[in-house]
Order: structure tokens, then sequence, then C-alpha cells
């Protein structure tokens, strides 16, 4: 069973870079076949895909977000990070990890952590 958790601080600055962490267990980020994205949900919107990276370390990003976002990953770890810079109140949102499969969708999430931002 592939469990993923977020971490991060839940009350980010204007202007300031929010850093969020998403911890895979029960499977490997290295796994062939899945990739590994940040999506997140604002109050009262729909779901946003923001970025991923893939099995072999490739990212991919929503050119909504491009400019201001930086998906890494720590192998070591069995994990992979988010930063997006720049942060307005418009990026206040619940953030969730999630796994993908080529072609098959997203499988596994995290239970998501809300993010506010606010001075």
């Amino acid at each position: 069973q592939v469990q993923l958790q977020e971490s991060g601080p839940g009350l980010v600055k204007p202007s300031q870079t929010l850093s969020l962490t998403c911890t895979v267990s029960g499977g490997s980020i290295t796994t062939s076949g899945y990739y590994w994205s940040w999506i997140r949900q604002p109050p009262g919107k729909g779901l946003e895909w923001m970025g991923g990276i893939v099995y072999s370390g490739s990212t991919y990003y929503s050119p909504s977000f491009k400019s201001r976002t930086s998906i890494s990953r720590d192998t070591s770890k069995n994990q992979f990070t988010l930063q997006l810079s720049s942060v307005t109140p418009e990026d206040t949102a619940v953030y969730y990890c999630a796994r993908g499969g080529l072609g098959l969708g997203y499988d596994y999430w995290g239970q998501g952590t809300q993010v506010t931002v606010s001075s």
C-alpha cells in the first residue's frame, strides 16, 4: 500500500517562497512507470495540477505555475518537494501530492495540507 504524506508550513507570508515535502512510503519514487505530482485546490475552486516529477527525474510544470514553481526529489529519503515562489493570498489552498501511473491517472493521494498566505 503506497502512502503519501505532505508536510510544510501552514502559514506563509506574501512574497515568500512556499516549500512543501511529500514523503512516500510503500513504494519507491523511482519505480518505472509512475509520476509524482503536486495538485492544489483553492477555496471554492476545483483541483489545479501544478506540476510533477517522473520516475526518471524529469519534471513537468503547468504553464500557469511554471515561472514560479520548482519540483525536485531526494531519492535517498523517498521524498519530492514543491517550491512556489512569490506567493500571494491567491495561493491559499489545500495542497496535495499524488501518484500517477502513465496512462492510468492518479491512484494514491496524500491527505492534503492547508496552506494560507497572509501577512
